[in-house]
């Protein structure tokens, strides 16, 4: 692209004039109607690597950035620049052969599709139009909410030769149900799952992760003030979807205005006493990219976040876990996120996790000026922002009830503590991670670095609490 060009769009959100949007080479979005969108353009490069693939504007695409928006779980549209592979399969459509020979299909687009089930699938040929019949998935397990169906309308240039079709007006209800019966001229899915692709361990060298909340302290010189880069953009964020080098086989939830990731070298709850078989370290992220809450452009996503706070409470309740979230907020920071464990609800109940905190602080000769409050969840941005810089913990505690369902109705609490910080003394960043380490048990994984994981394993951890989410997660609701 021109570089004017790719200057405006950097300036503007991406919109490059009145009504036309730049969406980059990966992109997930949901519109004011409540559609959900995914879109990879370019052409795909074998041989580029996943952390290589950082341009949004090159023409170009990794396995690593199809495979990175599986994590949106599902959609109404995706769009892609090249076909799925094996589209063509039991299709009584005719397409013309020449068409067919210079047409590009990639595993890794039918892998998108799978995941996706998208509603409507839009891509380009080079010189033909091509409406295969619709398909239906097949369930991964019984169903009762309906078959998904998919509708793969290929288009041709614009203005091309042979006047083939190259627009198309469709008609889509993001609130319609799904058809409990398949429906006539419908075939199965011409695509099919693909084998995991090659997975790799955890570089141990790398000088920073999106997840690990800090750099690692062997990464730099020793007694060195680190500083966040307060000049970095959506695009270069390890917290922002739009980043290409997002580790997104870690992405677990995408809602309209945050979303859930697995952490990664997770602290886990040692078992017993956790009945989880998966640990549940979670980071609750905005979309929006802003270093505090009070910077958040829209108060929803403050709300949304905290909307994800309770739903993965509401997971953990029939497991009798109670959880602990925090956050370090800094206005120099770079993009605010909160983590999310579980922990034994002795330990919360009893007041072990509070001590905890408070104990470090003291031992670390910090001010211990701790401002506590009792079932306030949520706190407007006027608060926020006169409240400065600040580490801040919530500690919820199921009710004490053997009926997993009782605090439901009332009983459960919630306690937040909140540090003010300033420049009278240094803060670390993994304070929150530090102390529940040692209250656990686990001070070997105090640091992530010291705990990293395979992609593999990371992506089976993710899938595994994916599926003890859904039935919690609204962004998989009807809007």
């Amino acid at each position: 692209m021109p570089a004017k060009v790719i200057e405006k769009l950097e300036n503007s959100d991406g919109e490059l004039c009145e009504h036309l949007f730049f969406l980059g080479k990966r992109a997930v979005l949901k519109t004011s109607e409540g559609i959900r969108l995914a879109a990879l353009g370019g052409r795909l490069d074998p041989n580029l690597a996943v952390a290589n693939s950082k341009d949004r504007y090159t023409p170009f695409y990794s396995v690593g950035d199809a495979n990175s928006l599986r994590g949106a779980n599902n959609v109404d549209i995706l769009i892609t620049s090249q076909w799925p592979e094996s589209i063509q399969r039991g299709s009584k459509v005719d397409f013309p052969a020449a068409s067919a020979e210079r047409i590009a299909s990639h595993r890794c687009i039918s892998d998108l599709c799978n995941a996706l089930k998208p509603r409507y699938f839009f891509t380009t040929s080079t010189d033909a139009f091509y409406e295969r019949e619709p398909f239906f998935h097949a369930p991964v397990e019984p169903r009762e909410d309906g078959y998904a169906i998919t509708r793969f309308i290929s288009l041709a240039p614009f203005n091309n030769a042979s006047k083939a079709k190259w627009i198309y007006a469709f008609s889509l209800d993001p609130t319609a149900s799904a058809p409990t019966t398949i429906p006539d001229g419908t075939t199965a899915s011409p695509i099919s799952l693909s084998t995991a692709a090659n997975k790799r361990a955890a570089p141990p060298d790398a000088p920073f992760s999106r997840y690990g909340s800090a750099p690692h302290p062997r990464a730099h010189p020793p007694n060195k003030r680190r500083r966040n880069n307060p000049g970095a953009t959506p695009a270069s964020c390890f917290f922002c979807l739009s980043n290409p080098a997002l580790a997104a086989h870690l992405v677990t939830s995408i809602g309209t205005d945050a979303y859930l990731t697995t952490a990664k070298g997770p602290l886990p709850v040692p078992a017993p006493p956790s009945p989880l078989a998966f640990p549940a370290h979670i980071l609750i992220i905005p979309l929006a990219h802003a270093p505090t809450l009070a910077a958040l452009p829209d108060p929803a996503a403050r709300a949304e976040m905290h909307r994800y706070r309770r739903a993965l409470q509401e997971m953990l309740r029939p497991h009798r876990l109670a959880a602990v979230t925090w956050e370090v907020s800094r206005a120099a920071g770079v993009h605010a996120h909160w983590q999310f464990l579980p922990v034994p609800v002795s330990m919360a109940r009893g007041g072990v996790v509070e001590a905890g905190f408070r104990v470090e602080v003291e031992n670390e000769g910090w001010p211990t000026a701790w401002e506590v409050r009792d079932g306030v969840e949520e706190e407007d941005g006027e608060e926020e922002e006169k409240r400065g810089d600040y580490f801040r913990v919530w500690v919820w505690t199921p009710a004490a009830s053997e009926d997993a369902d009782a605090g439901k109705a009332g009983g459960d609490k919630l306690r937040s503590l909140t540090l003010p910080l300033d420049e009278s003394f240094r803060f670390d960043l993994q304070f929150g991670r530090r102390v529940l380490a040692k209250l656990l048990g686990l001070e070997k994984r105090r640091d992530w670095r010291d705990c990293a994981q395979s992609e593999e394993e990371e992506t089976a951890d993710a899938e595994a609490f994916k599926e003890a989410f859904k039935a919690y997660d609204f962004s998989l609701e009807e809007d």
